[in-house]
């Protein structure tokens, strides 16, 4: 006799659009699943199991009476123009979660250790100068444009480096976890910042262009530095009215782009994207943060930008693929996934039996210990 399991019919509804998966994929995966909502028939437990597990769903929720309130445990800055996003996906919920039980290892680390605090964290002011601000981070993290390198791929990598030769855990990834089947959308949000003085924590969606990322990094470095935590989607869409994002857009802006360093600058207003790209090239930037400085140096009126801002968005957004991070070589992926800082002081904790093997693999992302080994030694330790 088949069992089967009275959920609300709601329930499976709300999870099937939470998940923002193909509502197409998902009826031909589970073909009673129109029936299911419908309340004609309902799933066996193992098809319960099954759908949870597609939809990135906690199966004990979907037996509550109503779907459960799912909220960012920290700010939500993302808007698309000037409206709030919106609920967060399971993809950038699993991702925040992951990246909040690394940093609390960490932190507990960095106690035992008696590491000091990183001395920059909370020490601007939204508001405060600008120039100052950018100066000041690049003072730190030596990342003038002199000092990035010839790709852009080069100025990440360093970027990556100075910030966590400065205290900062920094991880990069396109897929929740270890999960190449969970892409994580750039389009959802671009990266997030975990302020702590002991275990400042950066995510950037590895998703998004190679320009993009660089300037993701460098603003929820702006957010360390005021010491104030928030998923952004770190664009320069400046017209939003939150205060913080408008900021730090504009240090983040600055700290790549020296409004210094385009005096003089010639235009052909014929050719333009030809001039954004080879600025673009020079500063390590995407063409939109050079249109924005561009902007705001005076070489267009406000509705000359909007229109140009508008055409380049476009044009970059058909590009996020090519920017997309590949599977690539697990051992040298997977450090800058998890931060190479936090997987050293990991497997360090772990070679010395402080942390259990079976917790060292979970937060790093596999299952076996040959895995653990050969990470081990590709990063330093015999």
């Amino acid at each position: 006799m088949t069992v089967r399991v009275p959920i609300r019919p709601s329930m499976l509804a709300w999870a099937r659009e939470r998940s923002r998966l193909s509502p197409e994929d998902l009826f031909t995966r589970f073909p009673a699943l129109s029936e299911w909502e419908e309340g004609s028939k309902q799933p066996t437990l193992k098809q319960l199991e099954k759908f949870a597990q597609a939809t990135h769903t906690p199966v004990g929720y979907l037996f509550l009476p109503e779907p459960p309130e799912e909220p960012l445990p920290v700010p939500d800055f993302r808007t698309i123009g000037d409206v709030e996003v919106g609920h967060a996906s399971p993809d950038l919920l699993d991702t925040v979660y992951q990246c909040q039980q690394r940093q609390e290892w960490y932190r507990d680390y960095a106690r035992q250790h008696r590491e000091e605090p990183v001395p920059f964290v909370g020490t601007f002011t939204v508001g405060g100068n600008v120039i100052d601000a950018a100066a000041q981070m690049r003072d730190v993290l030596a990342f003038s444009p002199d000092e990035r390198g010839s790709s852009w791929s080069e100025a990440f990598r360093r970027l990556i480096e100075q910030a966590e030769g400065n205290g900062v855990l920094v991880m990069v990834s396109g897929v929740v976890g270890s999960n190449t089947h969970r892409k994580l959308n750039p389009k959802e949000f671009r990266g997030f910042a975990l302020s702590d003085e002991l275990a400042p924590v950066i995510f950037v969606n590895g998703s998004d262009t190679k320009a993009a990322q660089i300037f993701t990094l460098a603003h929820e470095l702006v957010h360390i530095w005021l010491g104030k935590s928030g998923v952004d989607d770190a664009d320069m869409a400046t017209a939003s009215t939150n205060a913080i994002e408008r900021w730090c857009n504009e240090v983040a802006a600055e700290f790549l782009l020296p409004s210094s360093e385009l005096e003089g600058v010639q235009l052909d207003s014929g050719n333009l994207t030809d001039d954004l790209e080879r600025l673009a090239r020079r500063f390590k930037v995407s063409t939109l943060v050079v249109l924005r400085r561009l902007y705001d140096a005076g070489y267009f009126t406000e509705a000359q930008f909007w229109e140009e801002f508008a055409e380049e968005r476009v044009r970059i957004l058909d590009l996020i693929d090519e920017g997309a991070s590949g599977s690539g070589n697990f051992y040298n992926t997977q450090p800058v996934r998890v931060s190479k800082r936090f997987a050293r002081a990991l497997i360090e904790s772990t070679l010395e039996g402080q942390t259990l093997h079976r917790d060292a693999f979970q937060m790093l992302g596999f299952k076996k210990v040959a895995t653990f080994n050969e990470l081990a030694v590709r990063l330093g330790f015999a």
